[in-house]
């Protein structure tokens, strides 16, 4: 069991980075489950929610639709490493990179079932400059 947790753990990393990369709506949905959920500041500033989660896979399409559209050019995906324990998967892109700042973000999934359950992002200052206050 532990194996099958591992290696569903290692599928959603890599096929989540490649949805992501090819802003592959349908792709990246077919890794949460039905009930998943986001949690964000991104969500309160696209959405203008008070809260800061979307829960479903409704509101992820919508959600992850409006991502998609708006990634600026300083939402890089360079990375250095991944941690799991076989059931959460959290990694980092730094703000400093070989080639230069990229939006800083620390990624946390919670795995069950083979599809993401829940994922939180959290952001740096300098994501949070480029995204939300619009500065370069």
């Amino acid at each position: 069991m532990i194996r099958d947790t591992q290696q569903d753990v290692e599928r959603i990393y890599r096929r989540w980075d490649e949805a992501l990369g090819n802003k592959d709506l349908e792709a990246s949905l077919s890794l949460y489950a039905d009930d998943a959920s986001i949690e964000s500041p991104l969500v309160r500033h696209l959405l203008g929610t008070r809260e800061g989660i979307v829960q479903g896979k409704d509101a992820l399409r919508a959600f992850i639709t409006k991502v998609f559209q708006i990634n600026p050019p300083e939402r890089k995906r360079f990375k250095q490493g991944v941690f799991t324990d076989g059931r959460v998967l959290t990694w980092e892109y730094p703000r400093a990179t070989p080639g230069g700042d990229q939006m800083d973000l620390v990624e946390v999934m919670e795995i069950e079932d083979g599809l993401i359950r829940r994922h939180r992002v959290y952001w740096g200052w300098y994501a949070l400059k480029v995204q939300v206050l619009g500065e370069d």
